[in-house]
């Protein structure tokens, strides 16, 4: 008998394994725009390379449906090649041996469904429907566009007021963004395929902390041009909006039913996140175009509201956008009992300095959104015993960002993961005394990507708490709009991709209350797109220039480097104040991070854009 041997990988696998990560990083990097047959094909043949070669599905079918993908892209497909592809791949599904073969014929047909048109496209005009309009993955990413890769190159040369201003062409609530996006222009940074994605929010945050929103001067504005717009609404939506219409000389006027501005921003965001004195810099900006403001005015038809009919005739147009002020309701027993609290209304007081007293008290959270983990982290603040996070999916779930669910937990909050509210259980007085929830077990995946939750066989759980807060979405009040005439479905507005609403000439509306809840930089990229369009409606083609001379790019090798990542405060102090507890980035780190940028605008796809345009 012949001695064992202990299992250990040679060269060769580890190369692969290495090759596979170089694979998933340039994954991950896969910017918007690419022709989605192409990239299917792509695809399809990584998967025929993983086969064992055994089964004649896997072995002859899937390289004849690689035939058939490249007769499309050749120009030699028909729509009978269409019919081929859809026939083979579910033979393919039926017959297949093994997941390779099965979950790759699956892809295909899941790409027939999806973009069909684009292989319809190729088979009649023989090339793709797909045109690079903005191919730079961080700006296309971005919902209003900015000039990412040049406020990084303005901060790696320290001008922190040019690079407001560049970020304020598009963008102006740059103090906000710095604080508080969601960053989505990092998810297919290019600079992933080296090690990972640029900390573009950190370099955001350099420049306005060395040049403060509120001193870094606004263009110009142009000539007057003896037109009024209404806005309804004094969000990051609204006053973008109103930003540009001052700017390009329309005389603009917000009406806004709260005593300040700033709309979700104000009071939907705590302090530590994102202190107030920091949104008055931006919300200064804005006031300092001339926009003019009616604090503390309603639009609806009760006694001491202003009706849309009545600004329809005062104003050549109107721009609603309105936030998600409402709560929604979980629909269970004891929802009105003592004690429970929706999270609009606890951030709400929150915003308005009218703190909610929760000394000594047991606090659980429904919900697994960024919001509930605002209201789960002011909890704590607001001196809770003990706070829990009642979620009905597992932790990876969560909607939240992943460093705030983090956080929370860092803070002493405790996740209760896969437990749906069932109950809630109130004493004699209506006082909550528990929150009763069902357990649940992992199930299928549903159409979103996210493994489904069903109820587990076992019993109920109860979890005793003095305080419920419920953080399961956030409405729109439309009631008033509907009854005005405009078109509502499903609780939004219906306003076209223009912000036009429908069959209602010069009334526009963008935002929550077309979209439903959505992040600050969409809200503030409809503003944008609102205020362009408005300006069209009015007779004019106005732009908003910008005189800010890009640096030219340097030609330093791009050696692998780690991400700087931005450092909080010690999570056992920073949770005893509302104070901000996240630091930015010092000279140093900021001029090494701002390096890392691969300057896609000026290499690879990137220079098919040609110059850089003054105007947006």
């Amino acid at each position: 008998m012949s001695r064992l041997k202990i299992a250990t990988p040679n060269q060769a696998q580890l190369t692969v394994e290495r090759l596979y990560k170089d694979l998933e990083r340039r994954i991950v990097a896969s910017p918007p725009g690419l022709c989605p047959v192409d990239l299917q094909l792509s695809f399809l043949k990584l998967c025929h390379a993983q086969t064992c070669g055994k089964c004649v599905p896997c072995r002859v079918g899937l390289g004849q449906l690689q035939n058939l993908l490249e007769d499309v892209l050749d120009g030699c497909g028909s729509h009978k090649t269409l019919e081929l592809i859809q026939e083979t791949a579910s033979n393919i599904m039926d017959s297949a041996d093994c997941a390779i073969g099965y979950e790759a014929a699956h892809m295909v047909l899941a790409g027939l469904d999806g973009f069909r048109e684009d292989y319809v496209y190729h088979i009649e005009h023989g090339k793709c429907s797909c045109h690079i309009t903005q191919p730079v993955p961080c700006v296309a990413l971005c919902p209003a566009g900015v000039d990412i890769p040049g406020y990084i190159a303005l901060v790696k040369e320290g001008r922190y007021a040019d690079a407001v201003k560049l970020i304020r062409k598009d963008n102006p609530f740059p103090t906000a963004c710095a604080l508080i996006c969601e960053h989505p222009c990092e998810a297919r940074c290019r600079r992933n395929m080296i090690d990972s994605s640029v900390n573009i929010r950190g370099l955001k945050r350099m420049a306005v902390d060395n040049a403060r929103a509120n001193t870094v001067p606004v263009p110009e504005k142009a000539e007057s041009t003896g037109k009024r717009v209404a806005i309804v609404g004094g969000g990051p939506g609204g006053l973008s909006a109103a930003y540009y219409l001052e700017l390009m000389g329309h005389h603009v006027v917000v009406y806004e039913e709260k005593n300040k501005l700033g709309g979700m921003l104000r009071y939907g965001i705590p302090n530590y996140r994102f202190p107030r004195e920091r949104l008055q810099e931006d919300i200064d900006v804005v006031l300092s175009t001339g926009v003019e403001v009616k604090l503390n005015t309603r639009v609806g038809s009760g006694e001491g509201e202003i009706s849309l009919a009545k600004l329809r005739e005062e104003y050549d147009a109107v721009y609603i956008a309105i936030g998600a002020h409402t709560d929604k309701k979980i629909g269970i027993e004891g929802e009105d009992s003592k004690g429970v609290m929706s999270a609009v209304e606890m951030l709400r007081r929150i915003g308005d300095d009218d703190m909610p007293d929760f000394n000594g008290k047991t606090v659980v959270v429904v919900g697994g959104g960024n919001v509930a983990m605002d209201c789960t982290r002011s909890a704590i603040r607001l001196g809770a015993k003990k706070v829990g996070i009642a979620y009905r999916r597992r932790q990876d779930d969560m909607t939240a960002l992943p460093e705030e669910v983090e956080g929370a937990i860092a803070e002493g909050a405790e996740l209760y993961s896969l437990k749906a509210p069932h109950k809630i259980e109130a004493d004699e007085s209506g006082n909550v005394t528990a929150l009763w929830v069902e357990p649940q077990i992992i199930g299928p995946i549903d159409a979103w990507g996210r493994a489904r939750p069903v109820q587990a066989d076992v019993p109920l759980m109860r979890i005793p708490c003095d305080i419920v807060i419920v953080a399961i979405g956030q409405g729109i009040e439309t009631r008033h709009f509907e009854e005005a005439g405009l078109s509502v479905k499903r609780g939004t507005i219906s306003a076209m991709s223009d912000s036009e609403v429908k069959d209602v000439q010069g009334v526009f509306a963008g935002g929550d209350c077309v979209t439903g809840p959505a992040t600050v930089i969409r809200a503030i990229a409809a503003g944008k797109v609102a205020a362009a369009n408005i300006d069209e409606y009015l007779g004019f083609h106005h732009v908003v220039p910008c005189d800010v001379e890009i640096p030219h790019v340097n030609y330093d090798d791009k050696e692998p480097c780690g991400r700087i990542q931005l450092s909080e405060d010690e999570a056992g102090e920073r949770k005893k104040s509302f104070e901000p507890f996240e630091c930015g980035m010092t000279e140093q780190e900021a001029c090494q991070e701002a390096g890392r940028c691969l300057r896609c605008d000026k290499y690879g796809y990137g220079n098919l854009k040609g110059g850089r345009a003054a105007i947006w």
